[in-house]
């Protein structure tokens, strides 16, 4: 049953406040949308089935709750801070009229069900716009909304292969590699609300709504970038070089005495900076190293004898001298270290959100990199539990 208790809350203040947002997403990339724009100050409301998104399920681990039981995993956690939940069985009339009646009032609605899957109910643009013309109606699939692949199922891991992004990560004498986080999916959620804002902007002067059509394996194929172009430009097809960048020397891992170190140098001042720093100021006067491009053509020689030199120091040695010498570098810092890091710290990317029925009375979260006049933007609300809200939004005049 939902856990419909509490008194309505307050919306927040923030530039998207009053944008009052319809979410019918699970796992990561919708629910990344929504979260980014309820960070910015929407009212977000996460339609869930009755067994909750997915991801509630995704732990270990999870988050105690102060009643000996969980508060969901920590998965669905990242991805759901500042919304309000309400439970709909679409199979059902009485939820479907409940979708029908938010969406008539909403100014954007979110969805990342397969192609087709909503219009059975009555829930597809088609639908929902003759009852709401200005609605800004976001799709985000695998495939998009047309093509020989649309009526698949799109998973990240499969979409980092189909669009690219494996044929160059990882070692070249290894298998290639996925990221160790889902950038499909989270640059589907991104490319998705900066379509809404650029729609919402639209109907500002148009007064019409808009249907987005965002698919994961088009996100993926946009930010290979420089890796895209180096092959359309060329007609070579870049492959694995492990952290070595395929434009730039030397711009990779470094050995040091006691460990490894990034170093990653970009004009030809940083370089010669590098070589003086490392006690070698006659490689960075060689003219066959003089360039960026004479740098990339004979990296087979050059990395090494950077890499003779970084060896003989500690990474503390090694990390001190370059910053001395104003040579970008830095150390390869696990997700704990990430955290205890000075400079997340004071930039406050980790924030304890206020949660009365989490165990220790808080619910981790990393905030939205997003701050406007030297405001952080983040909501302060966590995530909700199954259903919290569904008395809630029913009295809430803003939805109807």
């Amino acid at each position: 049953m939902p856990a419909d208790n509490g008194p309505r809350e307050e919306r927040v203040a923030g530039p998207l406040a009053g944008l009052k947002v319809l979410e019918l997403a699970r796992i990561l990339a919708g629910p990344w949308a929504g979260q980014t724009l309820a960070d910015l100050g929407a009212d977000v409301v996460k339609v869930e089935s009755p067994e909750g998104d997915d991801t509630r399920s995704w732990g270990p681990p999870f988050v105690p709750a102060a009643d000996g039981g969980d508060l969901s995993a920590a998965y669905f956690h990242a991805c759901n801070r500042g919304k309000r939940s309400v439970v709909a069985d679409f199979t059902t009339e009485e939820g479907r009229a409940l979708v029908r009646r938010l969406a008539a009032n909403a100014d954007v609605l979110i969805e990342n069900f397969k192609v087709g899957g909503l219009a059975g109910y009555g829930l597809d643009y088609a639908s929902l716009s003759e009852i709401n013309p200005r609605l800004v109606y976001a799709s985000i699939t695998g495939f998009g909304q047309d093509g020989p692949y649309a009526a698949r199922a799109g998973y990240d891991f499969l979409i980092q292969g189909m669009g690219g992004a494996m044929s160059v990560t990882g070692d070249p004498d290894g298998q290639p590699t996925k990221t160790g986080y889902a950038v499909a999916d989270l640059f589907s959620g991104l490319y998705a609300t900066i379509g809404i804002l650029a729609a919402l902007r639209r109907r500002d002067i148009t007064g019409s709504g808009a249907w987005i059509d965002c698919a994961l394996l088009d996100s993926q194929v946009a930010v290979l970038a420089n890796q895209a172009l180096n092959y359309l430009v060329s007609g070579e097809v870049p492959t694995r070089r492990g952290n070595a960048h395929p434009n730039i020397v030397p711009y990779e891992v470094f050995p040091a005495a006691d460990g490894h170190v990034i170093i990653a140098v970009g004009n030809d001042g940083q370089f010669r900076r590098l070589c003086e720093a490392i006690g070698v100021p006659a490689l960075g006067a060689t003219e066959l190293y003089a360039t960026n491009a004479l740098r990339v053509a004979h990296r087979a020689t050059l990395v090494p004898a950077i890499a003779a030199r970084t060896i003989a120091l500690t990474r503390a040695e090694l990390l001190a001298q370059l910053e001395a010498a104003t040579v970008p570098a830095g150390p390869i810092n696990d997700i704990g270290e990430v955290f205890a890091d000075a400079q997340v710290r004071h930039r406050a990317m980790h924030a304890d959100l206020p949660a009365p029925h989490a165990r220790d009375g808080i619910i981790p979260g990393v905030r939205t990199p997003i701050a406007i006049d030297g405001t952080p933007m983040m909501h302060p609300a966590p995530s909700p539990r199954v259903g919290e809200h569904q008395r809630d939004v029913a009295e809430d005049p803003d939805w109807g």
